[in-house]
């Protein structure tokens, strides 16, 4: 279902009215047409079924023991305030008898980001859909980000950040799962 950026735009008119402010005035003009192209473009994954990207896969009849993607760029929307959560995702899988192009772990990360929700769910989600899509031995998914409802309003945290975690199959292991988060680097700063 495609996004009503004619409603968007109504509603967000509405709301600076609601704040007081002259929705004609040259600064907020274009407003209400602006955030609604960019609340289509953040979510865009509603119109999109992830588990297609790993359809696709590639035959695979070695014995890999993990293939790990670190620092997928996360952009999502908090679905409870509407504002966004912003890091990176960490994706390791260990190959049962299909591998995908490694283009297709951060199309996953992207489609299931882009959509109104939850970091606990979106990391979930994303080790879900590499179970069903992809049939590994085993998923790790690791997202670390910082949300703006906690940097921007409420304690205002700037510096804290949220780490999730969502392991499947072999990565349930303690001792497999700490070995390839110490190869995400998480936590670590720049």
């Amino acid at each position: 279902m495609p996004v009503d950026r004619e409603r968007i735009r109504r509603a967000v008119a509405e709301i600076l009215d609601a704040l007081g402010e002259d929705v004609s005035r040259p600064g907020l003009a274009r407003t209400p047409e602006l955030v609604a192209d960019a609340y289509a473009e953040l979510v865009f994954g509603l119109d999109e079924n992830p588990v297609e990207y790993l359809a696709e896969g590639i035959p695979f009849e070695g014995n890999a023991e993990a293939v790990i993607m670190s620092d997928i760029a996360v952009r999502s929307l908090c679905e409870h305030h509407l504002l966004p959560f912003t890091g990176r995702a960490h994706v390791a899988y260990v190959p049962g008898d299909r591998i995908v192009g490694l283009g297709k772990i951060p199309r996953v990360v992207h489609a299931l980001a882009a959509r109104p929700q939850i970091q606990e769910r979106l990391t979930d989600d994303i080790a879900t859909t590499f179970e069903r899509g992809l049939a590994p031995r085993g998923v790790l998914v690791v997202i670390e980000s910082t949300h703006q409802c906690v940097t921007a309003r409420g304690s205002q945290e700037i510096h804290a950040s949220t780490v999730t975690v969502a392991s499947r199959g072999s990565l349930t292991d303690p001792a497999a799962r700490a070995e390839i988060m110490g190869m995400f680097g998480v936590g670590s700063r720049d």
